[in-house]
This record gives structure tokens, C-alpha cells and sequence, in this order.
């Protein structure tokens, strides 16, 4: 078989945090993201809805009627699926698109936990619940069961491979980091470092485990196939596309292929934000047009698209995959501390954690207040909320800015410690009724 390109999107859209005040409690929100500004999170997803999403989602379903054999695949976080929901016609135009995307055939969509969150890193049982929530989202909206997982912000070690192979998928996506990479090339399908589990998460994994039928489970391979991105052919197109100090501006559809069809390997994993498209890089540098002519540019060097489930099918594996530190592809340090380096990070963090641990005899409670508290500490997990603090200053600051809706990161953090502080009050409250 000829090399294969691999497309996968995140969409995603946090939850954004109303202010909350300590000074004066009588007037913050019950529900900490539909306050004072109860439209804020409305406008932004109105925005990239009409500058990416709808026209990107146009340009897909027309590149799949085009060309039968073009592929690409998706991982939907739930508080975006929300947000289409919640959001009126446009979000509902939204979905649809997805949906009509879905029944081309040609897509596949990924699982990952519902709040894109981190919370694999401090409960296991939560972070299968997320996941668990997900895939039940997938199923009302699309009829379908993911059999890929991609963690929030392709974050990956060893311990969380073990994981995902126990929960039983068949395959995992990441960043291509050169440290963790055997043969130092992302092209190439790789078997994932797996580990022992303690028994305690061992029994959290199993309950949670997917059901699979008597004949699949009988091939259900025992390794875990990773897709590691090509992060400088990604990042070619998701940033340095518009920048017109880069010495390959403008880039040419034409120039790109030709990228692809050198770079040795078996299949090109090309992974980014699905706000690439229209937001990130706007509709005037010309990236519609780009993509739009990148799969006939493909096509004439008889290089095809595959899902990621189609190219774990289609190829061996080469290689390991292994890495005990946290991998990711977020900033040039390609790790975590994007969302925990600072000392406000490590605070909020802990503060996050302690909620938690409060917030556990809930669990199970049918009580709508409960169920309303839990879903505002679901919300507060969302990776985006720490993100939001990174007080970088290098080449990865720029990033940080653009996304964040607070003036500073510490007015970041002052606003998540009050919303945190503000929830511990209400359990306290709830408890003792």
C-alpha cells in the first residue's frame, strides 16, 4: 500500500466562568457560567461557528461528495455538544453539519472524556465516568460507538496507555514527540509502553471496560496501536500558514503534497484544532482554498486518506511508543506544564482536588441541587480553565493570550478560586440540610 494521511480535528469549546465575587455572594450565579454575562460563551460560539465550523463543515461535506475516498475524523467534546445545544439555531446548524458529516460514512469520531478534562491525572474513577458519558453522547447524537481514544489535548504517558488498552479500545492518538518515539519517525503505526496496574484502578478499568462481542473479543488484539501526529507538517498548516515571515509563505496546496509524499513513512498523521480553519488561520489567508484543493493534489500522487481506525487496520506496527513523563501537544515544551507549571496552576489544582475529595459522598446522589453542583465541578475540570494561568512569556505566550477571555492569568486565577471557594460553600450548605 502507498502512504496514507491521517486527518483528525479537535472541537472543542470551553465553558467559561462568569465573575465571581467573594465581597458580595448574594449576587454571583447559582450556576457559575450563567451569570452576569449569561451571553459570553453564546457569542464566542456564535463567532467561530460562522468563521469555522459552518464553513469548514461546508467545505468537508463538499470534499466527500467530491472524492469517495477522502477521510477525516473527529473528537467532539461534550461541553461542545452542549453548547450546539444550548446555543439556538446556529448550534443546532452546527450539530447538524456534524451529523450529515457522519452519514457520508467517510468519518470517524473519537471518544474522550466529556468535560476535556485532566482528570485522569488525580481520579480514575471519574475520569471513566466522563469517558463512559461520552460515549453515550457520541451514541444519542451520531449512533455510534468510538473505538479510538484521543486524551484532552493528546496528553499521554505509559500509565494512561495501560488504561485505555484496559477499558478495551483499539487504538490511541498522541503527539508525535521525537523522546518517546522509537526510530525517531511518527509516521509509522506504534505499539503503546503498557505497564501493570494496581489493583485498585484494575477493578475502576473493569467495570468500565467496553463490551465487545464473543467473536470480536476473541481477535481483540492485546497491544495498543498509537497514532502519534507529524507535528512540523501539522503545524505547518495549523500555524505558521498565515505568518508572512515564514519562509515558505504562501503555501501551496501543490507545495504541501509534495511535503507529504517525502516524508518517509507509512501513514502522515496531520492533527489539529478544527478552529485551524476560519479562526486561527482567517478565511483571507486563503487556508478554505488550500484545503480545498489539497485532497486532488493527493490524489494525483495516489496518496489516500484513512480513519484512524482504517489505518490501524491497514498497517503493522513499528516500533514502541513509550514515555513515563506526560507527553502533549500543546507549546513548545510539548508536556504539561501548559496547564500545570506555575504556582497558580499547582493552587488551583489542589484546590480542584480538594473539591473533589468533598464532593465524593455525592457521587450517586439523585437530588437535583446535587446533580446541578456536580455539573459546575465538571465544568470547573476543564482543561481550559488552567490554561488560562500559564504566565509563559516565550514563544508560547502569544498562544496562552489569544485564548484566555481574563486580562491577565491571575485574574484567571482569582476568578477560578472564587467559583471553587463558592462551590465548597454550597456542598457545605447541601450537606448539612
Amino acid at each position: 500500500m502507498s502512504k496514507t494521511v491521517c486527518l483528525y480535528f479537535q472541537v472543542h469549546q470551553p465553558w467559561r466562568l462568569s465573575p465571581i465575587s467573594l465581597l458580595h455572594p448574594d449576587k454571583n450565579p447559582k450556576d457559575l457560567f450563567l451569570g452576569e454575562s449569561p451571553h459570553t460563551n453564546q457569542e464566542v460560539f456564535e463567532k467561530v461557528a460562522r468563521k469555522s465550523y459552518l464553513p469548514m463543515t461546508d467545505l468537508l461535506l463538499k470534499l466527500c461528495k467530491q472524492y469517495k475516498t477522502f477521510r477525516c475524523s473527529f473528537s467532539l467534546s461534550g461541553v461542545f455538544i452542549q453548547q450546539c445545544e444550548s446555543f439556538g439555531l446556529i448550534g443546532e446548524e452546527v450539530l447538524n453539519n456534524f451529523k450529515r458529516l457522519n452519514q457520508t460514512g467517510q468519518v470517524e469520531f473519537l471518544a474522550e472524556t466529556y468535560y476535556h478534562s485532566l482528570s485522569f491525572l488525580y481520579s480514575k474513577l471519574e475520569f471513566c465516568e466522563q469517558i463512559q458519558m461520552h460515549e453515550k453522547a457520541m451514541k444519542k447524537h451520531f449512533g455510534v460507538k468510538p473505538n479510538v481514544f484521543r486524551h484532552t489535548e493528546l496528553i499521554y504517558n505509559n500509565d494512561l496507555a495501560s488504561a485505555i488498552q484496559l477499558l478495551g479500545y483499539n487504538g490511541i492518538i498522541t503527539e508525535g514527540w521525537h523522546t518517546a518515539i522509537e526510530g525517531d519517525t511518527p509516521n509509522y503505526i506504534h505499539k503503546a509502553h503498557l505497564k501493570d496496574i494496581s489493583k485498585t484502578d484494575a477493578r475502576i478499568y473493569k467495570k468500565f471496560r467496553r463490551k465487545h462481542s464473543f467473536i470480536k473479543s476473541l481477535y481483540q488484539k492485546k497491544d495498543l496501536p498509537v497514532l502519534a501526529k507529524n507535528y512540523e507538517l501539522s503545524d505547518d498548516m495549523a500555524f505558521r500558514f498565515g505568518d508572512k515571515n515564514w519562509d515558505h509563505h504562501p503555501l501551496h496546496s501543490e507545495t504541501y503534497a509534495q511535503w507529504i509524499e517525502e516524508s518517509p513513512g507509512d501513514t502522515v498523521n496531520l492533527f489539529m484544532d478544527f478552529e485551524t480553519f476560519g479562526e486561527h488561520q482567517w478565511e483571507d489567508t486563503g487556508i478554505f482554498k488550500f484545503f480545498e484543493a489539497l485532497p486532488g493534489e493527493l490524489w494525483k500522487r495516489k496518496i489516500r486518506f484513512l480513519t484512524p481506525s482504517e489505518t490501524i487496520d491497514a498497517y503493522d506496527m513499528y516500533g514502541t511508543y513509550e514515555t513515563e513523563t506526560w507527553v502533549s501537544w500543546a507549546d513548545e515544551a510539548r508536556d504539561i506544564s501548559a496547564w500545570l507549571d506555575n504556582d497558580l496552576q499547582k493552587s488551583a489544582y489542589k484546590k480542584l482536588l480538594k473539591l473533589e475529595e468533598i464532593l465524593h459522598p455525592l457521587r450517586r446522589s439523585k437530588k437535583k441541587e446535587a446533580q446541578n453542583i456536580w455539573e459546575n465541578f465538571r465544568k470547573l475540570q476543564t482543561s481550559d480553565h488552567l490554561y488560562y494561568m500559564s504566565t509563559k512569556y516565550w514563544a508560547d505566550g502569544d498562544v496562552h493570550t489569544y485564548f484566555s477571555p481574563y486580562e491577565s492569568p491571575y485574574d484567571a486565577y482569582i476568578n477560578f478560586m472564587n467559583a471553587v471557594d463558592q462551590m465548597a460553600q454550597r456542598i457545605k450548605k447541601f450537606q448539612s440540610q
